[in-house]
């Protein structure tokens, strides 16, 4: 696996569990107990997937004694968010150029279609 933040990000994001624990997160901080609680696998393996969220730096640990809170990290999604940008734009510019050509297409066979 690449190691630059994007690649980091993504790969986290793959996962459907680390993307729920993200969804949770998003909500306010929370303990490994409190992601753990709606999933059907060990401690252990929640606090996997929370290392790998924590490696893309998409979320923090606290450091207060006994109760270690997870906190989500929005800079790695505000990457991909632009990184997304970027394509979304030059996406949403054909889309208006094909509406339009289908539009002219459309004018042009109704105006066809009065003249028989």
């Amino acid at each position: 696996m690449a190691d630059d933040p994007l690649s980091l990000t993504f790969a986290a994001l793959a996962d459907p569990t680390r993307r729920e624990i993200l969804a949770r997160l998003a909500e306010g901080e929370a303990t490994v107990n409190d992601l753990a609680r709606p999933f059907d696998m060990s401690l252990q393996a929640v606090s996997k997937h929370l290392k790998v969220l924590e490696h893309a730096g998409l979320i923090t640990r606290g450091r207060d004694a006994q109760w270690r809170p997870c906190r989500l990290e929005p800079a790695p999604l505000e990457e991909i968010d632009r990184w997304v940008a970027r394509y979304r734009d030059r996406w949403e510019g054909r889309f208006t150029r094909l509406d339009e050509e289908l539009r002219r297409m459309q004018t042009s066979t109704e105006g066809e279609n009065h003249h028989e």
